[in-house]
């Protein structure tokens, strides 16, 4: 450790004993935690304080500041195990301003396993702290809206219409504080709801109205029995991936199964610490696809995935559940992953003369450690051509809900990447998520361009098919 980070670290320790905030002696506060699944001990005493996990942090990057790097939120997390911390304003703050993008995880020499430490801490939070009125009412529309299909493909056309109101104005900042005051309080609801219209995507009656067939057959001789989850946002903003994702793994001798009666796999629960709807919607997704008796699970997104395979920590205390989940957990792959499982392609791919480029999405390159596999899935195909983008671990500020939670620092994300992307003057821009999808997309407006950004699986069956993508 550095001199400079030692002393980052004793800044961090007495910002800890605060939470960030000034604290009277001898008033009493409530301590941070319960004693209802708080952050573990041993996960965070192996942290070594060493300081790698800094430059890889999105809003350390952003605004230098200890407490909103791994590092400093571990000490927080520390000091409310301690009771040096109550679970004050400011202490929350510094959890929510975390995108939960794992960089930190790719980063950390130690094996610091950040996620159920955030994911706790979040919990505690959203079980113990008194939010804004505000604040309740956007998290309750999110979380009312989002995880159920019906309700948003009711509600997603006129939000596309009136989101062309908001673009006029995409160049002023969502939030108009300045970047220490928006760290310091949550954005309004008006902010959010403004970021939530200039992410909505252009959505057609087509796309509205489009459903994947519960059974599809393989191609040829059966190799695997390959079930989808097909996502809230997913098949309602972008049934096209799904249905990119049925074809290719029938084209390659998987019998594909789609069950209608599937609903939310929890991703945005649980990242948000409403772990008691992740584990609702955990169980009935695990009872949705076990009557299927399929091999394996194929995710298309990123977040759903990585959540996905974390059913066997979730549900660990429930007894009726744990094994289920264990086991159902062990099957789940991203699709990149399953077509790498099942060995040689065996349908032909016809070239396609084009320049991608490829976007890691944090919660399969960081969360679950799928990296080659999309690059493989995308170097199989004749005349593609990967171009590398600068900064290709940093988050682009999607992060499930952050981009409409925390508009502002998203924003600066959406816009770093967006420059980038300029950059490496590709012709396509490829990524494993929707959100990241939205999100880069709308950076991209800001800065008066139109991107074309496809997932690496629409690619593919654009090649197995010979059409242009």
């Amino acid at each position: 450790m550095t001199a400079r980070d030692a002393d980052a670290s004793r800044a961090a320790a007495t910002d800890a004993e605060s939470g960030g905030a000034r604290h009277v002696p001898g008033t009493c506060l409530a301590p941070a935690f319960d004693a209802d699944h708080p952050p573990q001990r041993a996960l965070i005493d192996t942290c070594v304080h060493c300081g790698f996990c800094l430059p890889s942090c999105p809003t350390y990057a952003l605004w230098g500041e200890e407490m909103d790097s791994p590092r400093g939120r571990i000490y927080l997390m520390d000091a409310g195990l301690d009771g040096r911390t109550a679970m004050t304003g400011p202490f929350v703050r510094h959890f929510d301003a975390c995108l939960g993008c794992m960089a930190c995880v790719t980063a950390c020499p130690s094996g610091v396993q950040y996620s159920p430490l955030i994911e706790a801490t979040r919990g505690q939070i959203e079980r113990r702290h008194d939010r804004s009125f505000a604040d309740r009412l956007f998290r309750a529309l999110i979380f009312t809206l989002f995880p159920y299909p019906g309700r948003l493909r009711i509600a997603l056309a006129p939000l596309a219409l009136l989101s062309r109101v908001g673009r006029p104005f995409q160049g002023r900042s969502p939030v108009r504080r300045e970047r220490a005051e928006r760290r310091r309080h949550p954005p309004g609801f008006f902010s959010r709801a403004r970021a939530m219209l200039e992410l909505a995507p252009p959505i057609s009656w087509r796309s509205l109205r489009a459903r994947t067939a519960a059974r599809t057959a393989a191609v040829g001789e059966r190799r695997l029995t390959v079930g989808l989850l097909t996502g809230c946002v997913q098949r309602v903003v972008f049934p096209q991936v799904n249905a990119a994702t049925v074809n290719v793994l029938s084209a390659e001798g998987c019998d594909v199964v789609a069950p209608l009666e599937q609903g939310c796999c929890g991703a945005l629960a649980l990242h948000a610490g409403r772990l008691d709807e992740a584990r609702a919607f955990a169980r009935r997704t695990i009872e949705v696809f076990e009557r299927t008796g399929v091999e394996r699970i194929a995710v298309n997104a990123a977040g759903c995935g990585s959540s996905m395979k974390e059913y066997g920590q979730l549900l660990a205390d429930e007894p009726a559940w744990a094994e289920r989940a264990r086991a159902f957990a062990a099957r789940v792959r991203d699709v990149s992953e399953v077509l790498a499982e099942i060995g040689e392609p065996r349908a032909r791919r016809h070239p396609i003369a084009v320049k991608l480029a490829y976007h890691d999405a944090c919660h399969l390159a960081h969360a679950q450690g799928v990296r080659q596999q999309p690059r493989d899935l995308l170097r199989s195909i004749p005349g593609v051509e990967l171009v590398p983008l600068a900064e290709p671990d940093m988050c682009c500020g999607s992060a499930g809900i952050y981009n409409l939670v925390e508009p502002g620092a998203a924003r600066d994300l959406g816009d770093r990447k967006a420059m980038h992307i300029d950059a490496a003057a590709a012709d396509l821009v490829v990524t494993a998520n929707a959100g990241c999808t939205l999100q880069i997309a709308a950076a991209a407006r800001r800065r008066g361009k139109r991107l074309t950004i496809l997932h690496p699986i629409e690619i593919l069956d654009a090649s197995l098919r010979g059409v242009e993508p």
